[in-house]
């Protein structure tokens, strides 16, 4: 007997079926692909692997070469350290640009808040022009429209009689200009303590300082119509009215405020604030004997021997005009404190740092505050029968 050897070469080519297994295999093909466990469906048959491009409409086939090229490239270009990622600026970029940010924001909430402000103090004027004009036609104001002094039947007091329609608007106007300087005061305050950086807190500065210049602007308007109102200072308080100069506070005070609450200064500083301080001093000394000559004048014009003659009745005429024309020079002297005004606090301010200047302005009006919550507490002390 011949050892059993494998059939490597069989004797009968691949494609001719065995009659004696053909049976077999008509049985065992009503049997499910599932379960018949000699091939696996992912092994690839003999067909496959002689003639690849049948399988190239399977989708689950490999992909082409091109493909694979393409999506090696598109990987390439994606992980390509210089165009992908991007730059991180650095941690002194991003809090300039913070506060960049935060900057504008607050300049947008400002400005809505100012054209706001300016929309209802439109209003506010338009209805107290209303009424100014329905108590001019009722005879309130006859004193500024021209008329004569209302009898005490009328039921008016004699001192109202005296005020112009101008000066009452005047009154309103500054009393809420109080308002929004002590809101912008608590602002810049604030600022102050949060300790903004120096571009910032020059912008609460400058708005305080214009809001200074706006009561000073009011005032030249008023001055050209009524400037004994001015003058009177009937539009602030009694403990203020104590220490008016020529219709305001005198420039020489707030410097003295400035110096003895803000934190010790450069002896450059130190050298400029008291050389605007000592011509500051010299420009009140004239104009306050300016002054003083001009009611010596006036006293001596209205006092003329002339007027005690009622028959002279040109000279009379003639000497009241040379008085009219003594008082208009009043205009000029409030026009030229305020200047002064103006000037002193200017000057002052650019001689500070920012933070010098804010805490200098909110000492001045501290200190102004004071003195109106003083007035507040004598009008209400208690008085004894």
């Amino acid at each position: 007997m011949r050892p059993p050897t494998l059939n490597i070469f069989p004797s009968q080519p691949m494609h001719v079926v065995d009659p004696s297994t053909s049976t077999t295999k008509a049985t065992t093909g009503l049997v499910s692909p599932s379960s018949s466990g000699s091939r696996r469906p992912s092994e690839p048959s003999m067909d496959n692997i002689a003639n690849p491009q049948k399988d190239s409409s399977n989708p689950t086939a490999p992909q082409s070469s091109k493909a694979i090229k393409r999506e090696g490239s598109k990987k390439g270009l994606t992980t390509s350290p210089d165009q992908g990622r991007p730059k991180t600026p650095d941690p002194k970029t991003l809090r300039r640009l913070a506060q960049n940010r935060e900057a504008a924001r607050k300049s947008r909430l400002r400005k809505k808040a100012y054209v706001q402000q300016l929309e209802s103090s439109r209003i506010k004027l338009t209805q107290l022009e209303q009424e100014l004009q329905r108590a001019r036609a009722q005879g309130v104001y006859l004193g500024g429209s021209g008329g004569g002094v209302l009898g005490a039947d009328q039921g008016v007091p004699l001192g109202m009689s005296n005020i112009s329609s101008d000066a009452a608007v005047f009154d309103m106007e500054y009393a809420r200009w109080l308002e929004d300087y002590h809101r912008q005061m608590c602002e810049l305050q604030a600022a102050v303590q949060e300790h903004l950086p120096e571009n910032e807190l020059r912008i609460y500065v400058d708005n305080c300082i214009a809001r200074i210049d706006d009561v000073m602007n009011l005032k030249s308007i008023v001055a050209k119509s009524d400037v004994f109102h001015i003058i009177s200072g009937t539009w602030k308080t009694p403990a203020e009215r104590c220490f008016m100069w020529i219709g305001g506070f005198r420039p020489s005070e707030l410097i003295k405020i400035v110096l003895g609450q803000i934190e010790p200064l450069t002896e450059q500083q130190l050298m400029a604030i008291c050389e605007v301080q000592q011509a500051t001093q010299e420009a009140e000394e004239a104009l306050s004997q300016g002054l003083d000559a001009l009611n010596q004048s006036l006293s001596d014009t209205i006092a003329s021997d002339a007027l005690s003659s009622p028959t002279n009745m040109a000279n009379y005429m003639g000497q009241m005009a040379a008085a009219m024309n003594k008082l208009s020079a009043l205009e000029s002297f409030v026009l030229q404190a305020d200047n002064l005004r103006r000037q002193t606090i200017h000057h002052v301010i650019q001689l500070l740092t920012t933070r010098q200047a804010a805490r200098s302005l909110l000492a001045v009006a501290e200190h102004f505050h004071r003195l109106r919550s003083l007035s507040s507490l004598w009008v209400a002390r208690p008085r004894q029968d």
